[in-house]
């Protein structure tokens, strides 16, 4: 066990290194520069800006001094917001984001794992079709749209919930519905679908066939022994949550991680794009490596070796 922990470790920042030096170097050969979108500036004052910033250097010396400071725990200056450090942003944004896609992803799986059951027990029944109907909206429907729709019933309408801002329960119900309404809807249909393989088995017809439980088949047997391919895209799909919910951070005026990574990407701020790059790398690895250890877990015929 730890000397696969060393290996994955090891390989997660071989990974992280990859993905910041491919990021580096794609932001320096796309064309135009970070200040290129100010009013015009005299040429001094661009070549004072350039020079703060390092930016009249070559790149290998950019790419080695930004290296240097991330050892450092230094994720440099902010380009667009001038009193703040990359650092200093993510440290107030990410909890934000962090809550609201784990908030989403626990109610995406209570969702889909007794809809998917539900669905795959009842196969070519009305609660099949009516659970992948339900399914298929969840995936067609984009998160602005559902957010605005339920702004205005839930919020507007009704007065039920708070439409924006963060901070307290009522603020929190409308963003994480929008945002785990496509994860919970494919993660139905996928085990609905190994669900129905896995029902279709020998040793389940076996189970049955000694007089053992139906619901005991259900969950003891099949879905346990269902579980594999779902947790294969939930270590994906956490990392996905949390950083890729810039979409509804904005429609719901929501101070996280997404909302500055936006702005950042319009204003060629640099290292706000590498921070924000680094920080979905690292989780997108460490959740791979959760998943990979829960795997002997749930099946203890997987060994990490």
């Amino acid at each position: 066990m730890s000397s696969f922990l060393l290996r994955r470790i090891l390989l997660g920042g071989l990974v992280l290194w990859v993905v910041v030096t491919l990021t580096f170097v794609l932001m320096r050969v796309m064309p135009g520069g970070p200040f290129d979108r100010e009013r015009r500036l005299p040429p001094e004052v661009l070549a004072n800006i350039a020079a703060k910033y390092h930016l009249e250097e070559p790149w290998l010396i950019q790419y080695g001094r930004y290296v240097i400071n991330v050892f450092k725990g230094d994720l440099g200056p902010s380009y667009k917001y001038l009193d703040r450090s990359v650092s200093e942003i993510i440290g107030d944004t990410f909890p934000v984001s962090l809550t609201l896609g784990l908030l989403a992803l626990a109610l995406a799986v209570c969702f889909s794992v007794p809809v998917g059951l539900w669905a795959a027990y009842s196969a070519g029944s009305w609660i099949d079709r009516a659970c992948m109907l339900v399914a298929t909206l969840g995936i067609s429907m984009p998160h602005f749209i559902l957010g605005s729709l339920l702004i205005w019933v839930f919020s507007l309408q009704l007065g039920w919930f708070q439409a924006a801002r963060w901070g307290s329960l009522t603020s929190a119900v409308l963003p994480t519905i929008t945002l785990a309404a496509a994860p919970a809807a494919y993660l139905s249909y996928l085990v609905r679908s190994t669900l129905l393989e896995t029902l279709g088995e020998d040793y389940i017809r076996t189970a049955r066939a000694k007089g053992v439980r139906e619901i005991v088949v259900l969950f003891r047997h099949a879905l346990v022994n269902s579980f594999i391919p779902v947790l294969t895209v939930l270590g994906p799909l956490t990392a996905a949550l949390v950083t890729g919910s810039f979409v509804v951070e904005y429609v719901f005026a929501i101070p996280g991680m997404g909302r500055f990574f936006i702005t950042a990407v319009t204003d060629r701020d640099y290292p706000m794009i590498m921070g924000v790059t680094m920080v979905y790398t690292a989780l997108l690895v460490c959740a791979n490596l959760v998943v990979d250890l829960l795997y002997s877990f749930i099946d203890p015929r997987i060994k990490t070796h």
